[in-house]
């Protein structure tokens, strides 16, 4: 079976932190001063390297080194974490005062937003975006006083304190992405810039890839034109203009992130994580990883 993403209760556990967040019919969110926290870390080394069930955003104040997805990053020392469950991570070394907050929701809470707004919908909290935001002291000032915002209004008894907290999150995710725009826009690009959220979103809901009997839906570019309803070449033509990259690269680097997933957290057979990723025989698969990373499944795992 797949290493089950850490919950909220084995978060609560390792950090020993107060629960805080109110009644489930508002989904989950609650925020944390770094300091509050065992040993004032915003997550402890105990904490498995894994998919969380949460997202969370991290106010950091100090040089850290993240393991994330198949990646150790670094982030300058002022700078907000933007984390999915999609993608595990871990803290691997800190350095920092206490003067860091995060906060973790899940998409329950974002939904209950007028309107109703998934996570997706933000390209900052995407799998395939960066997930670091580096600040200078002015634009930490500002995260901190969102952070600041949301420590003090969650104790309270105003009777729609989470729809003011949902406000926060918002401002929060819109801060980061205004300092870190996934792509610059201008009114001509414009349209190719909602075709390449639409690829991005449909790619993203094929994963994570959890269960046995889960496969991909979708595995070629003719078929992702298909349900978007546009023609192969202006898909293509789209999204190399966004990212520089063709549609058979866009999703063979997403395949290639889930296959890295599935051979370490794992102990599916080749053939049952080729099964998975639409693979018609695990040679295939084989021969797709091999070229794409020089190694071929097996050793990879060890």
């Amino acid at each position: 079976m797949i290493n089950k993403p850490a919950s909220l209760d084995e978060f609560y556990r390792a950090t020993s932190a107060e629960r805080k967040d109110g009644t489930a019919d508002q989904g989950h969110f609650d925020v944390f001063r770094v300091k509050d926290l065992n040993g004032g870390s915003p997550d402890t080394l105990s904490m498995p390297y894994n998919r969380k069930i949460f997202y969370k955003i991290t106010l950091i104040n100090g040089n850290t080194e993240i393991k994330y997805g198949e990646s150790i990053v670094n982030t300058g020392k002022k700078a907000l974490l933007f984390t999915t469950p999609k993608v595990p991570f871990q803290y691997l070394h800190r350095c920092s005062d206490d003067s860091g907050y995060f906060c973790i929701f899940n998409p329950e809470f974002l939904l209950k937003y007028k309107g109703g707004s998934t996570p997706d919908e933000f390209p900052i909290l995407r799998a395939d975006h960066f997930p670091v935001v580096n600040l200078n002291a002015g634009q930490f000032r500002q995260a901190k006083f969102i952070f600041e915002k949301m420590y003090s209004e969650i104790p309270s008894d105003y009777i729609a304190k989470y729809d003011l907290l949902r406000t926060y999150l918002l401002e929060l995710i819109h801060y980061g992405q205004k300092l870190q725009p996934r792509h610059i826009q201008t009114p001509t690009q414009n349209a190719a810039y909602r075709l390449s959220e639409m690829f991005f979103d449909l790619l993203e809901r094929q994963f994570p890839i959890e269960l046995l009997q889960q496969q991909v839906g979708l595995r070629a570019p003719n078929a992702y034109a298909d349900k978007l309803s546009v023609h192969i070449n202006h898909l293509n033509k789209t999204l190399k203009l966004i990212t520089a990259k063709t549609t058979t690269e866009l999703i063979n680097e997403r395949i290639l992130r889930e296959a890295k997933i599935l051979l370490k957290h794992t102990d599916w057979s080749i053939s049952q994580i080729a099964f998975s990723l639409g693979f018609d025989e695990s040679s295939h698969f084989s021969k797709f990883f091999k070229k794409q990373t020089g190694i071929a499944p097996s050793p990879f795992r060890t």
